[in-house]
């Protein structure tokens, strides 16, 4: 049998009239981006628009939006304009009583728009269907025709269809929707340009589907087979989708199974999955330590040379502190995760676009079950590993509203991007030049804050929030190879808010922190002084020795004196600046879990954001220090250099390692995400419970952790 091809679309006849194009006001069409989840959606949009693009939001909703633009070349019929794309949200209906349906609603009703990009009514609006499933995503494709706004409909994966020997006729279904009809790829790029250019001259459909719910489903069914089978003659066409039927016309002759049909009974199977998902977790950080180490190097480097040429070329004095101990050092201390940051987003976006992650869903139903989550949470948690806000957000979809609430207590649980920098710090002081355990560290990490979540959950659904979780219902998508275009564009927006953060909130946590540890200023101990002097008194006899040995060794014990008392002087500023006193009032809390007054100011500015402990201890330990040599002045390496008060004990002992690992992993240290529940749980209390049941939670294993590796002699 040879190759099946898609039959190219032909002219439209009268039966679908061209409607001349209206420009808006501003010069610019508006096409919303509509579709079902898994219809390679946004791998289009990223394919039309790549870099071109923003986020924004929907006013009065906690829906993101992504805008991108594009611009549609002249043709006979019509000059270029340019468009702007819409990304909604993807849904299976208009109709489900979900927020992100009503999102879409609203948007195609010109009732809303994103804040960057005001509009009322579209100007059309872009279908995205899967090839290979037609009869489910035309469901979605008659709710939008039915509101009579002029429609594109962008038939994709047109490549798998061919290689699950589909044969489509586009005209036929362009007869039957009334409008028109573009077969693409978006991973290939085919069909984009004749995509654009439908998009400059959407046209109102000249067919209108059935209301009723029921009937739009045969309606859509029919429409399916009529599709499939103009063209077919005699060929066989698999369809796997369980509620389709195929033409009688066409052979029911079984087809060899699909990749799809041979991998799924080993990576869903509930005893072969969990351990290749527990391979594909520990490979995927392994893999982030062992490759982000060499970009990590070059930042810290970079900073270092910036530290360096700050104090070389400015003169002593309150600006270059600010800029080499409060700016350079606070933000670079952050900067420098951004590479592990941006690996683990790419990977896990790879992981999503092969529909691998679906089938982790499936399996974390299994897990989350017993424990009195419904499965429809398994996708609020994996959000809240990007973030908790959301996370918490998208519990909007979970029905039952009990189900709903105990997802939303237990969400910030789970590992967020913020915490990752603190992860990389301990485990990189756990483990030097051991990636591998680093990784197991890491994938540790992320399993006590889960198991945190699910112990959480299990004791208020049978408290607080009694009741049995929903089913789950869950589409499997086809297994695809991944878009790295994808994937490396979701990097960048990902890795671009990061820095955004460090440019922002994190940089002004830095200002205010180099102040509060650099003033007041005190005077030096008597010690230092007496120290200084007899530095002073050796470097003179230095001097004046005429022995070349004698010379360089009463030279040498000068520079150690004088090194010594510049420490002493730095510490003892540091200790009573105003961020030492409120470390040493505080101490006393955080001491039985190892903390000293340093680490305590670490741990409270956190509350305000957790990636800005890295910074803080970067500040905190370099304000007011002017024994650091400039060609060595790594942030990273300050903070893991630094001492406590004595000037001999490190801070980060290994028994303070873990400990405020696990307290990172299990604090509710994030403001924002308390305002978020309170909104979305309707009433502050469910907030306050958060917080003090996470923060009491935190304390307790912190403070086992520390005490028994301590009864066992670990330092």
């Amino acid at each position: 049998m040879s190759e099946p091809a898609v039959e190219a679309p032909k002219p439209l006849e009268p039966s679908v009239p061209s409607t001349p194009r209206v420009i808006p006001d501003d010069g610019i069409l508006h096409i919303p981006l509509l579709g079902n989840p898994n219809t390679g959606k946004t791998t289009l949009f990223n394919a039309l628009c790549g870099l071109r693009h923003k986020t924004s939001n929907f006013p009065g909703t906690t829906q993101d939006a992504r805008i991108g633009s594009m611009r549609a070349p002249s043709t006979p019929a019509a000059a270029a304009v340019e468009i702007h794309l819409i990304d909604l949200p993807g849904i299976y209906s208009l109709e489900l009583d979900q927020s992100e349906a009503e999102v879409c609603r609203n948007v195609l009703a010109g009732r809303l728009s994103p804040r960057s990009e005001p509009f009322g009514d579209p100007e059309g609006v872009c279908v995205v269907i899967d090839a290979t499933n037609l009869p489910r995503n035309l469901v979605l494709v008659g709710e939008v025709l039915r509101r009579r706004l002029p429609t594109v409909i962008a038939l994709n994966m047109m490549d798998l269809a061919r290689q699950q020997g589909r044969l489509i006729n586009i005209r036929t279904l362009e007869e039957q929707l009334g409008c028109r009809v573009i077969a693409v790829s978006a991973r290939s790029g085919e069909g984009l340009p004749e995509l654009t250019a439908a998009l400059s001259t959407p046209t109102v459909p000249t067919r209108t589907p059935p209301g009723d719910q029921a009937e739009l489903e045969l309606w859509a069914d029919r429409t399916a087979s009529r599709a499939l089978g103009a063209s077919a003659s005699g060929l066989t066409i698999p369809n796997n989708d369980a509620q389709s039927s195929l033409p009688s016309s066409i052979p029911s002759s079984l087809p060899k199974p699909s990749l799809t049909d041979r991998l799924d009974p080993i990576l869903v199977s509930p005893w072969t999955g969990v351990p290749i998902f527990a391979a594909i977790m520990i490979a995927l950080f392994y893999t982030i330590f062992s490759v982000a180490h060499f970009p990590m190097d070059w930042i810290d480097a970079i900073f270092a040379q910036a530290t360096q040429f700050i104090e070389s070329h400015l003169p002593a004095g309150i600006l270059r502190d600010l800029l080499s101990h409060g700016i350079v050092a606070g933000v670079g201390a952050t900067v420098i995760f951004v590479p592990q940051i941006c690996l683990l987003f790419f990977l896990i976006s790879l992981l999503e676009d092969t529909g691998y992650l679906a089938r982790a869903a499936l399996l974390m139903d299994r897990v989350l079950r017993p424990f009195g989550l419904p499965g429809h949470a398994f996708v609020p948690l994996l959000s809240s590993h990007a973030c908790a806000l959301p996370g918490i957000m998208s519990a909007r979809v979970i029905p039952d509203p009990k189900d709903r609430l105990a997802t939303i207590l237990v969400a910030p649980f789970m590992t967020c991007s913020a915490r990752l920098p603190v992860y990389v710090l301990v485990t990189s002081l756990l483990f030097r030049d051991k990636p591998f355990f680093a990784g197991l560290a890491f994938v540790g990490c992320y399993a006590l804050g889960a198991g945190a979540g699910l112990f959480s959950a299990l004791i208020a659904r049978r408290t607080l929030l009694k009741g049995k979780s929903r089913p789950m219902v869950l589409e499997l998508p086809t297994y695809k190879l991944p878009s790295l275009r994808t994937a490396g564009i979701t990097t960048l927006d990902r890795g671009w808010v990061f820095l955004k953060n460090a440019g922002t909130n994190i940089l002004a946590i830095c200002i205010v922190l180099w102040w509060l540890g650099s003033y007041p200023h005190v005077t030096p101990p008597a010690e230092a002084t007496v120290m200084q002097q007899q530095a002073a008194e050796l470097r003179l006899i230095g001097e004046a020795e005429t022995v070349p040995e004698k010379k360089e060794h009463t030279l040498s014990q000068a520079t150690t004196q004088a090194a010594a008392a510049e420490r002493l002087i730095a510490a003892h500023a540091r200790e009573h600046s105003y961020i030492g006193r409120m470390g040493k009032a505080l101490e006393p809390v955080f001491r039985p879990l190892g903390y000293d007054w340093q680490l305590t100011i670490g741990v409270l500015t956190s509350f305000a954001a957790r990636e800005v402990f890295v910074s803080t201890m970067a500040v905190v330990v370099r304000a007011g220090d002017a024994d650091l040599d400039p060609a060595d002045a790594g942030a990273v390496k300050s903070v893991q250099a630094a001492t406590r008060t004595d000037g001999v004990t490190p801070i980060f002992t290994t028994a303070t390692c873990w400990s405020i690992l696990v307290y990172f992993v299990l604090a509710m240290q994030c403001l924002p995400t308390l305002a978020v529940t309170a909104k979305e749980s309707g009433s502050p209390k469910w907030a306050l419970l958060q917080f003090a049941w996470m923060s009491g939670v935190a304390y307790a294993a912190a403070f086992i952790v520390y005490q028994a590796l301590r009864a066992a002699g670990v330092a």
